[in-house]
């Protein structure tokens, strides 16, 4: 949700983009995904961005609907420092706050807060972090730990998780490679990751699903009446972005070390964007690999989330062009559809 206000930011370089949130947007946006059956909101994590943590406790007594998804990385804050933020959340949002566990995209903004851990130890001190987290949350006393990263003496937390219903946030981890799917069967409840055609991804997730960890897609949605006036509005979008967009991602990828990033920006620069007849990259040049899309008729859109859900995959993080309209059609016309199709079993979120 940090680009409302500023439905294009993905299609500039990070750079260019301002970190200063629209308040007002930000308010308006977090009723609308009330009022469209929106379950969470990400506020995600970057130099480009308001912090994630101030985001989501400004935004949190605005409504009493939606939770906040909040995202960090394990190199720019101690894991004592991130539970006592998270929990401080949980008080003035009632608990309605989780969180996203990023590895990064890029050793440059590594540095930007002073991380100079190399790229292959980054998992070892992610689960370092998240082990801590689990210990503070678990609630069992004082907390204990000597790593390789971290050491933790009779750690308090005068604190506590506060929600109506749960002990402890749930949490999302995002990645495609080895280590952040071994990492997400470890500690979290979800792995976040990009879409592929379901009989390509199927294969890919049952392991994660065998241990009972959720599954959950990062995926944008053009939703119209019809599927000739969703792919109008698809190459719409895209028509008045132009090369320096593209260099911006191509830029970027050059000095990326996240997978799913990489993987999915490639896929996007193949000729053949629909990879299903519903599952379009045309936007992922321009817009990130958050520019994957699903295109279609309501019917059709429906249908789509029906068959990932057929292949294990619960949750959905969408993203919409522009955020607020796309919301709103989502909420209207898909989600009754999904809802009366599959008796609620899938929950939906918004970045």
């Amino acid at each position: 949700m940090s680009a409302a206000g500023d439905h294009l930011r993905g299609s500039k370089a990070r750079s260019a983009v301002s970190g200063v949130p629209d308040m007002a947007a930000h308010v308006a946006f977090c009723r609308q995904a009330a009022d469209s059956g929106i379950e969470h909101l990400l506020t995600a994590f970057g130099f480009h961005r308001a912090d994630p943590v101030a985001l989501a406790a400004a935004l949190g007594p605005q409504t009493d609907k939606v939770s906040f998804l909040v995202a960090t990385r394990s190199g720019v804050a101690s894991p004592t420092l991130f539970a006592q933020q998270i929990n401080s959340i949980s008080t003035v949002a009632g608990g309605r706050v989780c969180m996203n566990m990023v590895a990064g995209h890029s050793p440059k903004e590594f540095l930007y807060y002073g991380d100079t851990l190399p790229a292959d130890e980054r998992y070892d001190r992610t689960d370092e972090f998240m082990t801590i987290l689990r210990a503070f949350w678990a609630g069992n006393g004082p907390v204990n730990f000597s790593g390789k990263y971290y050491d933790i003496v009779d750690g308090q937390l005068n604190t506590p998780f506060v929600s109506p219903t749960q002990t402890r946030p749930e949490i999302y981890l995002g990645g495609k490679s080895a280590r952040a799917i071994e990492l997400a069967a470890k500690h979290a409840d979800c792995l976040l990751t990009f879409p592929e055609a379901p009989e390509t991804l199927a294969p890919k997730i049952q392991p994660l699903l065998a241990q009972n960890t959720a599954v959950g897609l990062i995926v944008s949605i053009i939703a119209r009446e019809t599927r000739e006036e969703a792919i109008e509005a698809a190459y719409e979008l895209i028509r008045p972005l132009g090369e320096s967009s593209i260099k911006a991602h191509q830029d970027f990828a050059k000095g990326s070390v996240s997978e799913a990033f990489n993987q999915t920006l490639a896929l996007g620069e193949k000729p053949e964007h629909w990879l299903t007849p519903w599952l379009w990259t045309g936007a992922v040049p321009y817009l990130g690999p958050t520019g994957i899309s699903i295109v279609g008729s309501y019917d059709e859109v429906t249908d789509a989330f029906l068959a990932f859900q057929e292949i294990g995959v619960t949750e959905f993080l969408l993203k919409g062009w522009p955020d607020m309209d796309e919301m709103r059609i989502f909420g209207e016309h898909v989600l009754p559809n999904v809802r009366r199709k599959e008796n609620g079993e899938l929950r939906m979120e918004n970045e």
